[in-house]
Order: structure tokens, then C-alpha cells, then sequence
């Protein structure tokens, strides 16, 4: 079987301004940032990953042709404009070229029924792409009883979510609580049309959504791209690329079932 093509949002987009002119170098020019971990982390659970850069609306239905699932990844926060909210005196930079192209890729890949997986702006994008809202800045919301932004290292974990049992989550973590590490100061507030909560830290802030009706389709909050080294952690782009190979094989048999049909000779 082929290895599943995993299209992979690049959400951060800047300027280079920090790079040293060297003779026959580039022009200083606004440049894709990707951490590297997302790509190792589906390519370990099988799959083949591949960046995806803004690109113009009109495009985004052929460039899913190619793909067999979506990861959405962590960035900049989204433009509050997008959930109909004022900005918030906190709100850190924002790009509304790229929050329209990804939010434009889910909303396409949700018809198209392909596997999705949101790592935190990810799984925020996909509540605001089912039209929920997000919280802009947790100290208004939170009493500090969890350290959301943690100073230590990606791949070390700070706090503990509580997953529901009947999840996917749960089906791809094992069911009990899960160590996660934390890097955002923004999260979900309202529910998105057919999401559910399944996880929420000691705070009682949601720490993952997933679809309600069964479909693979899971944001989580924190970045577990960075701790992959735990089986966990890895179950859920394992999940991601084994539902993206199933999407595939059954758009391969509905193909072939139409091109029977259409090479059937035709009664008289």
C-alpha cells in the first residue's frame, strides 16, 4: 500500500530580517517557518508528509485531489475577526492571508470528509472553522492553577489532562490521563457545530475536541509533535495517517466502481 500523503499546514509566515546579506545570497523576502518535529512525526507514523503554503482559494480543491489527510498546525494566534471578537489588548500578530487560507483548507477537507488532526492554533482553527470562539488571553480566564506557558523545553511535560473515556483520544492514549507539555495563551471557549470536549486540564479549561459523529477529526491543545517518544503521543499521527490510508483505499474503490460502470457496455 502507498504511504498516505499528509498535507501539512505551514501557519507562520515572516519576514527574514534577521538573516546575515552574504555575497550571491537571496533578497531578504517573507518566508515560510515550520518546525521540522510535525514532519518527523508524520513521517514516523507512516506517512508522507508535505508543506502547505497559502495558496490562492481557487486552488485549494486541486491541491486536496493529492492529499489523504490534514495535520493543521500550532502558529500565531487567529485573527479574532474570524469568530466575530474584538481584539484583545493581548492579542499577539496575527496574518489574515494565512487564517483565511487554512481556515478556507478545513473547511474543504471537512466536506471532503478527510481524517484531520489540530495541534493547538490547529485545533483552535478547526473550533472557529466550525464556527465556535476561542478564548484571547487566559489570565483573564484562569486562576494560574495551570502554567499554560510553560519555560521548559518542548518535549517535556508540565501538566495532566483528564480524557473521556468514549473518545478517540482515549481509544489512541488509553483511556487514562494523559502528561502534556503547554505553549499557548489562547484556547477554545464555545464548541464548534458537531465537536465535543474530551479533555480538559485541572483547570477545567478543553484541551481536545474531536467530531461527534465518529469521523477522525481531533484538535488537541498542547504539541505532541515534540513527544513523539512516547507511544501516546505518537498514537495520534499514527491515528491520523491510518485514517488517511483508509480514506484513500476507499476513494480508490469508488473510482474504480465508476470507471466499471462507465466501460459497461450499455444494453440495447
Amino acid at each position: 500500500m502507498k504511504k498516505p500523503l499528509i498535507g501539512v499546514t505551514v501557519s507562520e509566515i515572516r519576514r527574514k530580517e534577521a538573516a546575515q546579506m552574504v555575497p550571491h545570497g537571496e533578497p531578504r523576502q517573507r518566508e515560510m517557518t515550520l518546525g521540522l518535529a510535525y514532519m518527523r512525526a508524520v513521517e514516523r507514523a507512516g506517512g508522507l508528509p508535505v508543506a502547505l503554503p497559502p495558496i490562492a482559494p481557487e486552488n485549494i480543491e486541486a491541491l486536496l485531489d493529492h492529499l489523504c489527510g490534514v495535520l493543521l498546525t500550532g502558529g500565531p494566534d487567529l485573527g479574532p475577526a474570524f469568530y466575530g471578537a474584538e481584539p484583545h489588548p493581548q492579542l499577539g500578530p496575527t496574518d489574515a492571508l494565512v487564517d483565511e487560507f487554512e481556515l478556507s483548507l478545513c473547511g474543504h477537507a471537512d466536506e471532503r470528509s478527510l481524517p484531520i488532526l489540530g495541534i493547538c492554533r490547529g485545533a483552535q482553527l478547526l473550533n472557529v472553522s466550525r464556527r465556535g470562539t476561542l478564548h484571547q488571553h487566559l489570565p483573564d480566564v484562569t486562576e494560574g492553577l495551570v502554567e499554560h506557558r510553560q519555560s521548559e523545553p518542548g518535549d517535556r511535560t508540565t501538566h495532566e489532562v483528564r480524557v473521556t473515556p468514549d473518545s478517540m483520544l482515549a481509544q489512541a492514549t488509553g483511556g487514562g490521563p494523559v502528561m502534556v507539555n503547554s505553549f499557548h495563551h489562547q484556547t477554545i471557549e464555545n464548541l464548534g457545530e458537531a465537536l465535543r470536549a474530551v479533555a480538559w486540564a485541572a483547570d477545567g479549561l478543553i484541551e481536545a475536541i474531536e467530531d461527534t459523529d465518529g469521523r477522525f477529526v481531533l484538535g488537541v491543545q498542547w504539541h505532541a509533535e515534540t513527544l513523539t517518544d512516547e507511544a501516546e503521543e505518537l498514537a495520534l499521527f499514527e491515528r491520523l495517517v491510518e485514517n488517511g490510508a483508509a480514506w484513500a483505499a476507499h476513494r480508490g474503490a469508488r473510482r474504480s466502481m465508476q470507471g466499471a460502470r462507465s466501460s459497461s457496455p450499455r444494453r440495447p
